[in-house]
């Protein structure tokens, strides 16, 4: 019985490698980062005094993807930590949005379905609720 390079490639057991292989690679670059941030920060805010007197929220350019991505080009420590947390968060909707494609290449509708309605859920929870 011949198997179809197609099908060899889509197979249960080199999807769950590949899944494997993200989520290991997404959590490595992400802690990474954070590191390289955090020891950023120790180094320039390491020894000062935290201001117990009142909160204060995260500055403007950290509330925003975009601004996220322009500070941690900069090399900004708090960017590069957001960053880091950000490629954390993204890790699970990549894996996800690869299983959704794995299953329309194995043509597994009920479960290609689930996962674009996971998906979309995921989707919406991040970028469009409040």
């Amino acid at each position: 019985m011949k198997i179809a390079v197609s099908e060899k490639v889509w197979s249960d057991h080199r999807v769950e490698q590949i899944v494997g292989n993200l989520l290991r690679f997404g959590v490595t670059v992400a802690a990474m980062i954070v590191l390289i941030g955090g020891s950023l920060y120790l180094i320039r805010y390491g020894a000062a005094l935290p201001p117990y007197r009142g909160f204060q929220g995260e500055p403007d350019d950290l509330r925003s993807v975009s601004g996220v991505v322009a500070d941690a080009l900069s090399f900004r420590s708090r960017g590069l930590i957001q960053l880091g947390l950000l490629l954390l968060i993204a890790t699970p909707v990549a894996r996800v949005a690869f299983l959704a494609f794995a299953f329309v290449r194995q043509r597994d509708r009920f479960y290609a379905a689930m996962a674009i309605i996971i998906l979309a859920l995921l989707l919406y929870g991040l970028i469009l609720a409040p």
